[in-house]
């Protein structure tokens, strides 16, 4: 590390590349983040080079903490009202953070529980191993199961009972994760009791942010060993994935906590000398 002091502040200056090394960023970030505010004012060298301190350097490795806690837009919300001097404003924002963080937590609880209910639904003439047509062309010659006709729902009618577009019906069979049955003389998608179970099943997930290739598991373990088991390790995922968040917000705000308090001691120190 390059070190060198200035007239007129007597601090150890820090090169672009020593904060880049701390953040494990490039140099270009350090820079990017200065110009949009996200570090404080620097001052230049007499031959025109910025010159960082620590209080730069720890002002990066807040704002890289926030964005593991908040994600970048909240983060730069922060340190911009931060370095604008409006920390009410700052710790706002970090307030709705840890409010959607509790949301999503209650969400996953309750979506856990319906989720283990809508699993352990007896279905009547499930599809076999093999996921072959039933004896009525449809989804194994199910009955809906919720007041639809005799061969199947149609896939508007599923849509509807999910809120969902028949668009979206069909990117997930098309992904594997739903395999409804055909009518023999439209050629038309019927979805029995099974289906529908499986389409909502899906679709909770879907709003659990799971992506395509993650649900897949689940549902293979659902209809193959008709286990749930796929479906706890998911959701035992999404838990681990929230806890992480909460405990990068913990951290964040240490950061935060800290760079405030050396902030306000660095002006109480300022203006001490003046006076």
């Amino acid at each position: 590390m390059r070190t060198f002091k200035s007239p007129r502040n007597p601090e150890v200056t820090l090169r672009p590349v020593d904060l880049a090394r701390a953040a494990g960023i490039s140099t270009q970030q350090v820079r990017n983040y200065e110009d949009a505010g996200l570090l404080p004012p620097t001052e230049r060298t007499p031959s025109g080079y910025r010159r960082y301190v620590a209080r730069h350097r720890h002002a990066l490795l807040t704002y890289r903490a926030l964005m593991r806690g908040h994600g970048i837009e909240r983060a730069r919300a922060i340190m911009l009202a931060v370095h604008r001097g409006d920390v009410p404003a700052a710790l706002a924002v970090i307030d709705a953070g840890h409010a959607d963080l509790h949301e999503q937590r209650r969400n996953l609880r309750a979506t856990s529980e319906a989720l283990e209910t809508v699993a352990a639904q007896e279905v009547d003439g499930d599809r076999p191993p093999d996921g072959g047509e039933g004896r009525d062309g449809g989804s194994g010659g199910r009955p809906s199961g919720d007041g639809g006709a005799r061969g199947g729902l149609a896939i508007g009618d599923v849509a509807g009972r999910l809120g969902v577009r028949p668009s979206a019906l069909r990117v997930w069979e098309a992904a594997g994760l739903l395999r409804p049955g055909r009518d023999r003389v439209t050629g038309y998608r019927t979805y029995g009791a099974a289906d529908l179970r499986d389409a909502r099943m899906i679709d909770m997930l879907r709003r659990l942010h799971y992506p395509l290739p993650q649900i897949a598991p689940v549902m293979h373990g659902l209809r193959r060993e008709g286990s749930s088991e796929a479906l706890r390790a998911a959701i035992a995922r999404r838990q681990d994935e929230l806890t992480a968040r909460a405990t990068a917000m913990l951290e964040a705000s240490a950061l935060l906590h800290t760079y405030l308090a050396d902030g306000k001691k660095d002006r109480t120190a300022t203006a001490g000398g003046r006076g």
